[in-house]
């Protein structure tokens, strides 16, 4: 069997109400197709839409009560947006403008395996197109961190294009203590 290696990388962020996948919601997603020297092939980013009867309560949380203007701006985000079914179509889409059918898709962001349990819960066919393989940043972040005490300034704006574009960077960031 012939071994195929993904020619790029899906950069996945969403925001979500909570981090319960079987209760939450998906309310943002940002995604970045990029080559292997992080250069941006196309990007995607939309509101995810939901009932604001819904969402409002699960968004009455710590997270949301320190960052109140991104609780208004979601809400507002979600009134307007296309249903999940159409943003797991769009995505798909996205991905086959831009991998073979064979060939991987190789999932990466930070903390990326939060964002694949929400993925898994609420766009199965998305779910179906990823590789069992991911990239997460964060644990490049838990060895730089720990063996060689450093750390990337973030700036956390928790919006989903910015977090990712951050995501990227810190990757970079990390990549250059290894070239000689």
């Amino acid at each position: 069997m012939k071994k195929i290696s993904p020619s790029k990388i899906l950069w996945i962020d969403l925001e979500m109400t909570g981090l319960a996948p079987e209760r939450d919601r998906i309310l943002e997603i940002a995604a970045i197709v990029t080559d292997w020297q992080f250069t941006e092939l196309e990007k995607f980013q939309t509101g995810v839409g939901q009932s604001i009867e819904e969402v409002t309560p699960l968004m009455d949380n710590e997270f949301y009560n320190l960052f109140p203007k991104n609780r208004l701006q979601l809400l507002e985000l979600v009134a307007k947006s296309p249903s999940e079914t159409e943003v797991e179509q769009q995505v798909l889409e996205l991905i086959d403008r831009h991998f073979a059918a064979d060939e991987p898709v190789l999932l990466a962001g930070n903390s990326i395996h939060m964002d694949r349990l929400f993925i898994r819960q609420w766009w199965p066919n998305l779910e179906k197109r990823l590789h069992y393989r991911m990239l997460d940043v964060s644990a490049w972040k838990v060895v730089m961190q720990g063996k060689y005490a450093t750390d990337f300034d973030k700036q956390e704006s928790h919006r989903a294009i910015d977090d990712i574009r951050e995501s990227i960077a810190e990757l970079q960031y990390y990549l250059k203590w290894f070239k000689g």
